[in-house]
């Protein structure tokens, strides 16, 4: 994992651990290469105290996590209340638009 930093990107989901061990997952606000430090805004953490907040992390403690290709109902809600939560708008009304899509084809699926 030692070039774990060069394979991230800004927004990538992460998992990681802290210095003190607490587990995190959020994702990639900033990476800096040269010292090797990720920024990573925490959705969830086993310290609740660290949720909502960036923190600073060694690339090498940080692991990307798989993309999701197959989109369920639930992990769209999930992703427009972090749209919400993080104030963009335009990724909002895109899932917002997905979300509506996605209700129009079981509603015809069921007719």
């Amino acid at each position: 994992m030692a070039n774990n930093d060069s394979l991230l990107k800004k927004g990538d989901w992460v998992k990681g651990r802290s210095r003190d061990g607490e587990l995190i997952i959020g994702y990639t606000e900033s990476i800096n290469k040269t010292d090797g430090v990720v920024s990573v805004h925490v959705v969830t953490s086993d310290n609740e105290e660290s949720i909502g907040r960036t923190v600073q992390l060694l690339a090498k403690r940080v692991k990307k996590l798989p993309d999701s290709r197959i989109p369920n109902k639930e992990q769209i809600s999930f992703l427009i209340d972090l749209a919400l939560s993080t104030g963009d708008e335009e990724w909002f009304l895109e899932l917002s638009s997905q979300l509506k899509s996605m209700k129009k084809l079981m509603k015809e699926a069921i007719y």
